[in-house]
């Protein structure tokens, strides 16, 4: 074949046309590619492109001396498992560190190093389940998410950090953390010691509400399917499916059964969204935590009247849903964000610097029919004083609808200046029609 005229340049550009596994296989035609597949920069590329590598790190994060040990040593700890499952696990995990790190570092910082084969075993003999392959290997890079005390101590509703986050609405607030494996046993032993989901025993809690509102997400051991508890969770262990069952697809596992992958599509799905900016961090009272009302539209909508701007979404709350019930059997969480642009408003040809928020009108629509039509002073009881330059207002609240489908739309009315001392006749400002639907992805 003429192999043994090429130089050694071009035996390094064909090996890293190749993979870890033909490389290798490469290296055994001659001494010229043996030596080249032993360069340490091949390794290097073949660690940047399969583990997105760019230092010598084995799978604990400890550097090592070469990319050839490092990617050595990551084939040895995986071995059991098909490597297209781990890198994609590895991309998801590095996708959502990336994000943490950037914008969230106390979160990251709670994540626990990842658990070993004898953790899992542990648990599967605990609770007598065999864990989905995606889920162990999710669980083999990060233990879960553990706090320490003084983060439980900023807020009366328990630690904001959790990787799924959450939302707050009258003197509710949920945020949702993943459990590490011991809490996963504890939760979920007492979870089947409640009647309706006594006889559940496929069914293991992997993430769940630190605060003191019980919201859980419950995995499916033998079908590998996600689910969320509802008012009923405990009672009659009703549960919505947190991933669209059209998407889910199978990997094959070591004994050939299909497993199903929902909890990994689940996070690859919500690191999609951290990303692209749908959902971001709040900051209120400087503790910061990952909101999960959306941001951009279509589920976001935004409204700018007279110079007052508001921009609206909603949020599913499973936790407090009652399918059994006819005209409550879906309550969503909206938020409200309002605020004044640089140049103030302008009513009649005049621009103030303030204006106040006096009047709500709200309909409300669940599949095209008016449910409720809402006319009252304030929001939550508040008036609040828009001006220039300020962070937004922001307020919570909620409403029940009897089908899976429908919108919130109407008006504030404010005064310019303030309600004491008002400078113009009242103007309204719309509040676009924002959409109340039961998502593909529940988080």
């Amino acid at each position: 074949m003429g192999l043994d005229s090429l130089g050694d340049l071009e035996y390094h550009i064909i090996l890293n046309k190749l993979g870890a596994e033909d490389a290798a296989r490469a290296s055994c035609v001659n001494k010229k590619l043996r030596s080249s597949a032993s360069d340490d920069s091949l390794w290097s590329h073949i660690c940047s492109q399969e583990l997105n590598l760019s230092q010598p790190l084995d799978p604990l994060g400890n550097p090592v001396a070469s990319f050839k040990e490092c990617y050595q040593s990551w084939r040895e700890s995986f071995s059991m498992y098909p490597w297209s499952l781990v890198q994609r696990v590895k991309r998801c995990w590095g996708r959502l560190r990336n994000w943490l790190a950037l914008n969230f570092p106390e979160a990251e910082a709670t994540l626990k190093k990842g658990a070993s084969e004898a953790n899992i075993e542990e648990l599967e003999t605990i609770l007598k389940v065999k864990l989905p392959l995606p889920t162990r290997v999710l669980y083999r890079f990060y233990d879960g998410q553990q706090f320490k005390d003084e983060h439980f101590a900023k807020s009366l509703y328990g630690s904001p950090l959790g990787l799924i986050g959450g939302y707050a609405f009258y003197n509710r607030c949920v945020n949702v953390y993943l459990l590490p494996l011991s809490e996963v046993i504890s939760r979920t032993e007492e979870m089947r010691r409640h009647p309706g989901l006594s006889s559940r025993s496929k069914y293991i809690v992997v993430a769940t509400s630190s605060t003191l509102i019980n919201k859980s997400f419950l995995l499916n051991c033998n079908s590998g399917r996600l689910y969320v508890g509802t008012k009923h969770l405990s009672t009659t262990g009703e549960m919505l499916p947190c991933v669209p069952n059209e998407l889910i697809r199978s990997v094959h596992s070591l004994n050939g059964d299909q497993q199903q992958d929902a909890m990994l599509l689940w996070l690859e799905e919500h690191a999609r969204r951290l990303e692209n900016g749908i959902i971001k961090l709040r900051e209120e009272k400087k503790i910061r935590t990952i909101s999960l009302f959306p941001e951009e539209p279509p589920l976001c909508t935004t409204a700018i009247t007279s110079g007052v701007k508001v921009r609206a979404s909603a949020v599913l709350i499973p936790e407090f849903s009652d399918l059994e019930d006819d005209e409550e059997k879906y309550l969503y969480t909206y938020s409200i964000r309002m605020s004044l642009l640089p140049e103030g408003c302008t009513i009649n040809g005049m621009t103030f610097s303030s204006c106040q928020l006096h009047w709500r009108h709200w309909i409300i629509r669940a599949d095209d029919q008016v449910i409720s039509d809402v006319n009252g002073e304030a929001v939550i009881g508040k008036f609040p004083l828009l001006r220039p330059g300020q962070k937004e207002f922001v307020y919570e609240s909620c409403t029940p609808l009897p089908s899976s489908q429908g919108s919130v739309e109407g008006f504030f009315t404010f005064i310019p200046g303030r309600r004491s001392e008002p400078k113009d006749d009242p103007f309204k400002v719309t509040v676009a029609p924002f959409p109340l639907q039961l998502p593909d992805y529940i988080f």
